[in-house]
């Protein structure tokens, strides 16, 4: 989720990650408002942040599919690199110990 800055003409003024006094509006990232505010800056930077804030919502859409693949025997864990594995595992155990392993749809918006 996004976090939106408006200036006096109640356009957007700043994108934030995080609320902020200023920045209690939320707004996904598919928002035409964020999109066109995002398109004025021709600066890369900016696009490359936004897809880096979607990609941590994406991991746990990945990780959850994976999981359902292999529960219904699409595929095996053993079919992905020993890596990939490790990785999975790592973060199973995390999200484990942080007693939510369901996917929450605020995380995948």
């Amino acid at each position: 989720m996004l976090y939106i800055e408006r200036n006096d003409n109640g356009t957007i003024a700043a994108i934030h990650q995080t609320p902020t006094d200023k920045a209690t509006e939320q707004k996904t990232l598919l928002d035409e408002e964020v999109i066109a505010f995002l398109g004025k800056d021709s600066d890369l930077d900016s696009w490359i942040q936004l897809l880096s804030l979607s990609d941590i919502s994406i991991i746990r859409v990945i990780e959850d599919l994976i999981d359902v693949l292999v529960k219904k025997n699409v595929i095996m864990l053993t079919d992905l690199p020993e890596e990939a594995r490790d990785k999975l595992k790592e973060r199973k155990r995390v999200r484990k110990k942080m007693g939510n392993d369901a996917i929450i749809v605020d995380d995948i918006i």
